[in-house]
């Protein structure tokens, strides 16, 4: 068992900013990370996934990835690892890895439990940023089970080349959508897009305060402990490299959802069915918090309530890349937040 003063669990850009804070703030956090290397989640994306494509901003505090380098056509999961590596280097943040935190509970004299594969942390503070990629999200609609064809999450998409010549069905109406029409149209014998909604393009000017009320949004729901949207789901989808790529080859005419799954494809409940030989789902990712199930923490409401970062229930645990924070556009933001709230517990200022 290791003592610490506060433990962050995840070094994707969320955990990272989260540790480089800290230690600005003069606490020196031990980072606890299940990948094999660093990157996060952008580790496991798509390698047709280049770095013109990415669609947000992924900056850590104190070295911006222009320090880093990252050519426009290279894959953003070679890129982006790299400049992780580079930023843990530079600031000389403890990260351990690989290690898989199991469950967080109340510990002794009052810290908190960090269980995982690799011993146990005692901690007075938690900052957990274990972001969502682990969870990719399927929903539920009759006749999926039934289908011959072959059915995958965006989580596993690797590119284009294995969908050639066949029909394709894309769920969802977010960026992740967006990269996979952009590549298929023209390989695939036919792609349909659907989506619950209408889908919204904007054309102006996504700015910073745009952003924060984008980012302001999602924590109205949070507060009230509710789960979260996505913030993608708020700001709607603006003109990027793969939303223009996927217009000019005319992949973006959208139809409502589908009513249920059949043998050979889909069909909406006026009679009208498509054939299709795939479903990609890109559906989107729950956030990844079975671990912290032992501190009973979910609202009737089904989310857990937040104060920014900090659980109400449980003010020495602080959640980064959820809800507000799960996109990049308020995770460094989260990070400095989450910092303080770990300064003031620590100092006294906040009762635990």
């Amino acid at each position: 068992m290791e003592l610490s003063e506060a433990v962050v669990i995840g070094a994707g850009q969320a955990g990272l900013s989260s540790a480089y804070f800290l230690r600005r703030y003069g606490i020196e956090p031990v980072v606890l990370d299940a990948g094999h290397g660093p990157g996060g989640a952008w580790r496991h994306r798509s390698p047709t996934l280049t770095m013109e494509k990415v669609h947000g901003v992924f900056d850590l505090p104190g070295l911006g990835r222009q320090e880093a380098g990252g050519e426009p056509g290279r894959p953003a999961a070679e890129v982006v690892p790299a400049y992780y590596a580079s930023y843990e280097s530079a600031t000389g943040l403890r990260v351990v890895r690989p290690v898989r935190v199991t469950a967080v509970r109340e510990g002794a004299r009052g810290r908190l439990a960090v269980e995982t594969d690799a011993g146990e942390w005692q901690a007075r503070a938690v900052v957990n940023a274990t972001g969502t990629w682990t969870r990719p999200y399927w929903p539920y609609y009759p006749g999926a089970a039934g289908f011959r064809g072959r059915q995958l999450h965006y989580a596993a998409y690797r590119g284009p080349r294995e969908f050639a010549g066949r029909r394709v069905v894309v769920v969802g109406g977010g960026a992740s959508a967006m990269h996979v029409l952009s590549e298929l149209a023209g390989v695939a014998a036919a792609t349909v897009w659907v989506t619950r909604r209408p889908p919204v393009f904007r054309d102006d000017d996504f700015g910073t305060e745009a952003r924060r009320a984008a980012v302001a949004m999602v924590e109205s729901r949070v507060r009230a402990g509710l789960p979260p949207q996505s913030v993608v789901s708020v700001t709607g989808l603006t003109y990027s490299t793969v939303v223009r790529e996927a217009m000019d080859k005319g992949a973006l005419h959208r139809l409502p959802m589908f009513g249920r799954v059949t043998e050979d494809g889909v069909a909406w409940d006026d009679g009208t069915r498509v054939p299709a030989d795939v479903i990609i789902w890109a559906t989107g990712f729950r956030a990844a918090l079975d671990h912290l199930a032992p501190l009973r923490l979910r609202e009737p409401g089904g989310g857990i309530r937040v104060d920014g970062t900090q659980v109400v229930k449980e003010p020495r645990l602080q959640l980064v890349g959820y809800g507000p924070s799960a996109s990049t556009i308020g995770a460094n933001r989260a990070g400095r937040e989450a910092a303080r709230n770990v300064r003031a517990l620590l100092s006294g200022r906040l009762a635990a």
